[in-house]
């Protein structure tokens, strides 16, 4: 499994699994049995995703050391401010069945609570509770005004990415701060699965549609959490052993639209002003 190092020093997997995969639980088992099989130790949930308490007791009977796993979860939206945080991050260690994660993100940006919550990530960061703290959804000006206060570094700020929205200005932005990129839906949800453009690439390599975005996005320095409950595609997105032309790439990254799945952060939370 590929690893890369964020800047203060924690190796974190380079591919993962998002396990914001089902409204039906009972499926969530069974993948993960396979994920774990498959070689998955990178693990993605959130307090809004409701399944905490359900991967807790996977990873406690899986027979998988916790420091092989690496363990990211976000605090919510309903849960920022100070103490709030704290008492949601000790909520969802006890659902998880860990005394410390390795990645705790601010979910979406609140413009209230937007200091204290960074704030109480800090404390726990240096009480060893958490092994790296980042965000999630912080474009450009989130980020900017995060820094005017911030004593540590965000180490990553996942946010939605895939061909049709590639994020390349924030990505440039991101470098330029040594913030690692993470890609949340990496294929889009799917709807960029049928590009006919990205359709005749995979064909030429041999490979699926998923295969070629998702190593387009780890030859952009890119880290990927793609999901799905298909046993096949499970396995097929870890084997990303190959590399695309510098002309396939630029095929790809033409395909930008700036569409979103989801709406803008400021768009989501309209009561914020920015």
């Amino acid at each position: 499994m590929r690893t890369i190092t964020l800047n203060n020093g924690v190796e974190m997997p380079m591919i993962g699994f998002g396990t914001d995969i089902s409204g039906d639980l009972t499926a969530l088992e069974p993948t993960l049995t396979l994920t774990i099989q498959a070689g998955y130790r990178l693990f993605d949930t959130a307090a809004s995703y409701g399944n905490q308490r359900q991967l807790g007791q996977f990873f406690s009977t899986a027979g998988i050391p916790r420091d092989e796993l690496f363990i990211t979860s976000k605090v919510a939206q309903t849960e920022q401010g100070y103490q709030q945080t704290l008492a949601a991050f000790e909520a969802t260690t006890q659902a998880l069945q860990t005394d410390y994660l390795d990645l705790y993100l601010v979910h979406w940006p609140k413009y209230g609570p937007f200091f204290e919550t960074w704030r109480a990530l800090e404390t726990l960061y240096r009480a060893g509770k958490v092994q790296a703290i980042g965000v999630s959804n912080f474009e450009s000006h989130h980020l900017d005004r995060l820094l005017t206060q911030a004593t540590i570094m965000p180490a990553i700020d996942q946010v939605e990415t895939h061909p049709y929205f590639n994020q390349h200005v924030l990505h440039e932005y991101l470098t330029t701060l040594g913030i690692y990129h993470q890609a949340w839906s990496p294929l889009g949800r799917g709807q960029v699965l049928h590009d006919p453009v990205i359709a005749k690439i995979a064909e030429r390599y041999q490979v699926s549609v998923a295969q070629i975005i998702l190593a387009w996005h780890l030859q952009k320095n890119v880290a990927i959490i793609p999901s799905t409950t298909h046993a096949e595609r499970i396995q097929e997105n870890l084997n990303l052993d190959f590399q695309l032309t510098v002309k396939d790439m630029a095929k790809i990254d033409a395909l930008q639209r700036g569409e979103r799945i989801m709406g803008a952060p400021d768009e989501n939370y309209m009561e914020d002003k920015w």
